[in-house]
């Protein structure tokens, strides 16, 4: 459960209200999809979208752990839902801006800017492997394998987009991400991820 989910829950219970989990479909699991083994993956980052006078790498550090120990990072991307227009709210009217939903493209773009920015060899954006995910579950979900400047260029279509940093892979994961790789790709599927 997210925070907000674990405190509904603790406060209903201290209120004596019946709570029933009712388990859902996640990316948490569907991420498995794309054949890397879900107990290879360490702590699960969100990256925000980037503004222009604020640039949050906080999802750095975890990111360095995870690879360190050889482990996966399932990167959630930003939503921007139900965004206040802070200009029309000035005037004192209340608008909200369009929804934006964060692509593995930007996020592709601003891990590559983090890096060139903190340059501690997290991982780098022209042979690690990532593989960037959209729409899992639905009949035209798109599974995208290849490093993170072939990620960018690619087209991953409608959103609900997320991306996985590789850590150490294993044989069969690397034979099951074979179907995904950008044809050409600077990654070599016969070693472990860099």
């Amino acid at each position: 459960c997210a925070t907000t989910h674990t405190d509904i829950i603790i406060r209903a219970k201290e209120e004596g209200v019946p709570v029933e989990i009712v388990h859902n479909a996640s990316i948490m699991g569907a991420a498995g999809s794309c054949g890397l083994q879900l107990y290879n993956f360490g702590q699960t980052i969100s990256i925000p979208f980037f503004e222009e006078n604020w640039r949050p790498t906080s999802f750095y550090p975890k990111i360095k752990y995870n690879r360190g120990g050889g482990m996966h990072t399932l990167c959630l991307l930003d939503i921007k839902v139900k965004e206040p227009d802070f200009e029309a709210m000035a005037r004192g009217r209340t608008v909200f801006l369009p929804p934006r939903y964060m692509s593995v493209n930007t996020a592709a773009e601003q891990l590559i800017e983090a890096e060139e920015t903190l340059a501690e060899g997290a991982f780098s954006p022209t042979e690690t492997l990532c593989v960037g995910l959209a729409r899992l579950g639905q009949t035209d979900q798109v599974i995208i394998a290849g490093t993170l400047e072939e990620l960018k260029e690619q087209e991953f279509g409608n959103p609900l987009h997320s991306l996985i940093i590789c850590g150490d892979t294993h044989e069969l994961e690397l034979e099951m991400l074979k179907q995904f790789i950008v044809e050409g790709s600077k990654y070599k599927l016969d070693g472990k991820a860099t």
